[in-house]
Parts: C-alpha cells; sequence; structure tokens
C-alpha cells in the first residue's frame, strides 16, 4: 500500500465560473421546463375522461378529483428526494444513494418502459386524431399497414431529430404547444357551458346522467345479469346527442365501434355499486397523471429553484382540467356512447367541441381540438426523449449500460441514446401493429410501479440520509398514504384487466436482463472464462487465445479506480465503505483520501486501520492519500482529471453536520454510508 501527499490544491475558481455561466445559460426556468413536462401530463385530458367514464359512469370526475388529491401528496414527496439529491434519473437516483445499484436499476427498467409506451402511445393517439382532419390516414397503406402506423414512425422520428439538436430547441417547441393546448381546453370548456346553459337541450343530457343507476358496458359473455347493447357507430354522432339517449337504456344501436383490429364489439350492461365505481374509476384515472415523473428525470438541465414550481403547475393543470373534462363530457354525451363506440373514446374532446360548438362553431371546434390533440400528444412524446435521455445518460455513467451511447453529438446531445430509444419504440410499434391496449398493459404497471418505488425511495431517505439538507420534507402519514393509493390503483388495474400484467412482463423481462447482464457482467464473463478453460483443453491453441482476450477484458473492467473520502477517525465506516464497493462496483483499485488543513490533522490510527483493510481485502489493492486543502468542487474537479476517476465513481459518507455543497455541485458524488 502506498501513501502520498499532495498539498496546496489547486484553486480554479476562474474556469469554475466559467463553466457554470456556460451551464447556466442552457438551463432551463419555469416555464420551459413546465412545458416539457406538462405535455406529458395535461395530454392526458384527451383520453382519460373517456376511460374514466367507462370504467366508473358517472363517478368518473369523482375518481379523477381523488387522483388530483393524491397527487397533491406527492409534490412534497417528490420535492424532499430531489431537493436532496438534485440530479437526473428520478426514482432511479433516489434509489441509488439510499440502497444498492441493482434496486435502483429496477426503478430505472421501469421508468424506461413507461416512457417507451408514453411515446408510442401519445405518437399513436396524436395521429388518430390526425384522421379526424385527414381521412386518408385511417386507410391502408405500405405493407398492409394503415396510414395512422407509418404517420405513427414519422412523428416519432421527428422528435428523434429534434431532441438530436439540443433540449434549448426542444424547450422553444414544447412552449408553444403547452400554450396552444390550455388555451384550447379553456375554449372548449367556455363553448361547453354555453351550451349546457343557453343551448336547445340544456342540461337534459347531464340530468338524464346523473339519474341512471350506475352501470358500465363490457364485453359480451363477460356478465350474466348484462343487456346486451352493440357498439355505436362514430359516425351518427355529431351534434345530435338526444338521438343517443333512448338507446343508452339497453335497446340495441346500429354500428360499427371497432376494437383495435377493425373488429365489431357488442358490449353487455353490468349494473355496478358506488363503491366499485370509486374504485375502478380511481384506478384507471391514475393515467391521467402520467408524466408527474418527468421533472424529475431532466432536474440538472432547470434552473435553481424552478423544480418545486413545476411539481405545482402540474398539480394546478390535473386539478382543474381533468375533472372539469369528465363533467363536461357527462354533460354533452350519454355515458352508454362513451361506454360503447371506441372510436368516440379515441376521439372524444373532438366529439364534444362538435357538440358544444353548435351548427355554426362544431366544425371550427373540433378541427381546433384535433390539431391541438396533435401537438399536444407531440409535446408527451418530446417529453419521453427528454426524459429518457436524461435517466440513460446517468445509468451509463453509473455503469449500468454500455459507454458507447455516452458519444455525443456536435451539440453536445448524447444522439445514440436517443436513436436506441427510437428504434426500441419503432419495434414495439411494429411487435403490437400499433395496438393501443396492448401498450396499455406495459403502461399502467410501470408508471405506477415507479409512483410506488419513488415514495419508497422517500422513506429510505428519511431513515437513512436523514442529516441530508433539503427545504421540503413530506410527512410520513402522506407517504404512507401515498404509497397506499398507488397500491390501490396497481391493484384495480390488474384486477381490470389481468392480461394487462402478462403484457407487461412480455417487455419488462427482456429490458432488465439487457441491465443485469451490465450489472453482472464481470460474473458472467468469468463464468464463460471457466467454460472456455474447460474445453480449452482439447482445443489449446485458438482457445486459450479466446480465454487471454477475456481475462485483459476482466482486467480492463476492474482496473477502474474508485475514491473514497474519509475523516478518518472511525474504522468502522470505512469497512462498511469497503463492504459498499465489494458489493457495488466492479474493481480491485481503491484510493481512501482524507482531505485536512495540515498533515499533522490526519488522526494517528488512520494508515494503521488503512493497513489493517489492506490486508482483509486482498482482491482490492488499497492506496492511502491525504491531501492539504479544502474539500469542495474544486478540489474534487481536480483529482477527477488528475486520477482519470469520473465523480460518480467518488464516494463520501452522510456528513455530521450540514453539507456545505449540494451533491450537484459536488457533480454527482455518491453517498454510500
Amino acid at each position: 500500500m502506498s501513501n502520498t501527499t499532495k498539498k496546496n490544491a489547486t484553486n480554479a475558481d476562474d474556469s469554475k465560473s466559467s463553466n457554470d455561466s456556460h451551464g447556466e445559460h442552457h438551463q432551463l426556468g419555469e416555464f420551459a421546463s413546465t412545458a416539457i413536462c406538462g405535455n406529458d401530463i395535461t395530454s392526458s385530458c384527451l383520453y382519460v375522461s373517456a376511460i374514466a367514464i367507462g370504467a366508473a359512469g358517472k363517478m368518473a370526475p369523482v375518481g379523477l378529483f381523488i387522483v388530483a388529491a393524491m397527487l397533491y401528496l406527492f409534490r412534497k414527496i417528490y420535492a424532499e428526494v430531489v431537493g436532496a439529491l438534485p440530479l437526473n434519473g428520478g426514482a432511479y437516483n433516489a434509489l441509488l444513494n439510499t440502497t444498492s445499484k441493482s434496486r435502483a436499476s429496477v426503478a430505472a427498467c421501469l421508468t424506461i418502459l413507461s416512457y417507451m409506451a408514453t411515446a408510442v402511445i401519445s405518437a399513436g393517439e396524436a395521429m388518430h386524431y390526425g384522421a379526424v382532419l385527414v381521412s386518408a390516414l385511417n386507410k391502408p397503406f405500405l405493407l398492409g399497414f394503415p396510414g395512422t402506423w407509418w404517420a405513427t414512425i414519422g412523428l416519432l422520428g421527428i422528435f428523434t431529430g429534434l431532441t438530436i439538436m439540443g433540449i434549448s430547441e426542444s424547450a422553444s417547441v414544447a412552449i408553444g404547444i403547452f400554450v396552444t393546448h390550455l388555451v384550447t381546453l379553456t375554449l372548449l370548456i367556455i363553448f361547453g357551458l354555453c351550451s349546457i346553459f343557453f343551448g336547445s337541450t340544456g342540461t337534459q343530457t347531464f340530468s338524464d346522467n346523473m339519474k341512471a343507476p350506475l352501470h358500465i358496458h363490457v364485453e359480451e359473455d363477460i356478465a350474466d345479469d348484462a343487456v346486451p347493447v352493440e357498439g355505436h357507430n362514430a359516425e351518427d354522432h355529431g351534434g345530435a346527442h338526444d338521438e343517443h339517449a333512448d338507446e343508452a337504456h339497453g335497446e340495441a344501436a346500429e354500428g360499427g365501434g371497432h376494437g383495435g383490429h377493425g373488429a365489431p364489439k357488442s358490449y353487455v350492461r353490468k349494473n355496478i355499486n358506488m363503491a366499485t365505481a370509486l374504485f375502478f374509476g380511481f384506478a384507471v384515472a391514475l393515467l391521467g397523471i402520467s408524466g408527474f415523473e418527468s421533472s424529475a428525470n431532466f432536474v440538472e438541465e432547470q434552473q435553481k429553484g424552478v423544480f418545486p414550481k413545476t411539481l405545482r403547475n402540474m398539480w394546478v393543470c390535473v386539478l382543474i382540467f381533468n375533472p372539469a373534462m369528465a363533467l363536461l363530457a357527462l354533460a354533452l354525451i350519454p355515458i352508454d356512447t362513451v361506454q360503447t363506440d371506441q372510436t368516440m373514446q379515441l376521439q372524444l374532446l373532438a366529439r364534444m367541441g362538435e357538440i358544444a360548438g353548435g351548427k355554426y362553431f362544431g366544425g371550427i371546434l373540433s378541427f381546433l381540438i384535433s390539431i391541438d390533440a396533435i401537438l399536444v400528444l407531440s409535446g408527451a412524446v418530446l417529453t419521453s426523449f427528454v426524459g429518457v435521455n436524461g435517466l440513460v445518460s446517468r445509468m451509463t455513467l453509473d455503469r449500468c449500460l454500455p459507454q458507447f451511447l455516452l458519444k455525443q453529438s456536435s451539440r453536445g446531445t448524447t444522439y445514440r441514446i436517443l436513436i436506441a430509444f427510437f428504434l426500441l419504440c419503432v419495434s414495439v410499434n411494429y411487435i403490437t401493429r400499433g395496438d393501443v391496449d396492448a401498450l396499455a398493459g406495459v403502461y399502467t404497471i410501470s408508471f405506477l410501479t415507479v409512483m410506488a418505488l419513488f415514495a419508497i425511495g422517500n422513506i429510505l431517505l428519511k431513515i437513512k440520509r436523514a442529516q441530508l439538507p433539503r427545504e421540503v420534507r413530506a410527512s410520513w402519514l402522506s407517504v404512507i398514504v401515498a404509497i397506499s393509493a398507488v397500491l390501490v390503483g396497481l391493484v384495480g388495474n390488474a384486477t381490470r384487466k389481468p392480461e394487462l400484467l402478462t403484457m407487461f412482463f412480455c417487455y419488462f423481462v427482456p429490458t432488465m436482463a439487457v441491465i443485469c447482464i451490465m450489472l453482472y457482467r464481470t460474473p458472467i464473463l468469468k463464468l464463460f472464462l471457466s467454460m472456455v478453460k474447460a474445453v480449452a483443453a482439447s482445443l489449446i491453441g485458438p482457445l486459450n487465445r479466446t480465454a487471454r482476450f477475456v481475462r485483459r477484458w476482466i482486467e480492463n473492467i476492474n482496473s477502474q479506480q474508485i475514491v473514497f473520502f474519509t475523516r478518518g477517525d472511525n474504522i468502522a465506516n470505512l469497512n462498511n465503505a469497503m463492504l459498499y464497493v465489494q458489493a457495488n462496483e466492479e474493481t480491485h483499485r481503491m484510493k481512501i483520501v482524507t482531505v485536512v488543513n495540515d498533515e499533522k490533522e490526519v488522526p494517528s490510527r488512520l494508515s494503521q486501520d488503512i493497513e489493517f483493510l489492506d490486508d482483509a481485502y486482498p482482491e482490492i489493492d488499497i492506496e492511502f492519500v491525504v491531501i492539504e486543502g479544502k474539500f469542495g468542487p474544486d478540489l474534487i474537479n481536480d483529482l477527477s482529471k488528475k486520477w482519470d476517476v469520473p465523480t460518480n465513481l467518488m464516494f463520501i459518507g452522510s456528513p455530521r453536520g450540514r453539507l456545505a455543497y449540494g451533491l450537484a455541485e459536488l457533480g454527482g458524488v455518491r453517498l454510500i454510508i
């Protein structure tokens, strides 16, 4: 073991100031950050009302309001975690700094699946609204796929290119989309209220919906006590919604409501009680807050203090617009029509605009809503690309994914991550043939699980990192209630459609397998090496060369140096640090560094303790380094360059007092004890 001393650490304030000003120039303000993640969460207005009405009937607005109340609890949960750990990665970052890398990778895998499903569903839904404007998109096109399928691929490609150009350019587009969406939703509410209070039918539809007994429609042969109802025809809606009022009580309605592949569906009516309606209504209404986790995945690109404001702004949008859209739908369209007409479900707000606008403005309002739907759902696609880029970059820095993904373009963007994500989305769209129901299985389970894991990360932060400074603290009661609510939602969705779990695992298992291969590549390579050695006895020549190559590969992986900063007065902490490195990192080289003002301040037993640890862990070469200087960002940056050690592989223990610098200022140094 060597013992070296470095005196008078170099001060790099000038270069630091230059770098900071450069970074701040590209950081996002409150409006831009809210727009990027807000497009995702507010786009849910376009489909969540139809889904909630389908599951809960007239109780749908109540379910949506309960979800908004639950989201209020998650505001503080997210703010506390990100305030203490202001780094990209969301739930992955929270678990990485409070538990092991393997557990954190599960959250990362679920988040990637959530973003993948969000991108494909949003792009596909946008093109379904586009079919309102261009009917040719519904017709078969190249290779037998409809125009909407090819348009979905094209939209994904456009946003791949846009994010490769850079986040600043992406933010400008997101702001325009976000403003347009809020204005359009407000116009729909105004016209809807005018139609209700001044139109010819007034509140009749709303009154009929509220007086009708609670019921839902399910596919035929599911319920024995149900009344058959054929799927409605989307062509018959227009503004004459009264014609459907009689059909809503069980009479057969001719038409062609279609499933995902164009086959007509036949429905049966099933009566439910209020508890069942609220349970399933709440469960499916949770999709209305998908995207809330997005802001945490690009927090490093946001200006200081912006993140909590994005959470507040997203919550206000959910509280206002989601219940309002459901109430407006119940006031304009019979429940049976929403529950049995799939085209109505895919284009609900456009149909609501057609009815609310009446004879003179219906067509114009429907057109505007369709344009807005295309834009805001496209914005949700953009959010997926921005969020997954931040998450995968962080995972790659932590050596959970191959390092070649970090290759940057001339604009400083990690284009390989974005291209890989685009290809993944295209493959999923091809495998599912654009079937939204299949993708919803991946989307629902993964998104809700990520929310639960983030709350669990908050609990671990309270227990293991209680001394980390943060401005916001969520109460234990609010965290427990929030986790319970998400678990209820998971149970509700799995109970309502058990096939969702099957679809979810079909995508989760292969994705997790790739990450596990990266996490455990050294044991896998060692196993492979053993196999090669066994066969090499009979094939000495070529297989011996293979064995040497694999051995050098393993040695190259383990040659990465790890740095641990210590005050040196507690051998138990040093031993815990060694145990963490041994369990989570693939290395045989480690520097234990103590930073002091004067070399005389070094604890007398520290050198002996480290010699003891060097003997106790023979597989790790420990080097003891004493540095005279001040511990902070400048010193960490200098040592990272000098020793060629990324700051992600520099570790510290939890501070006893208030930490002088935030983790983001320290360059992502990791807390391990």
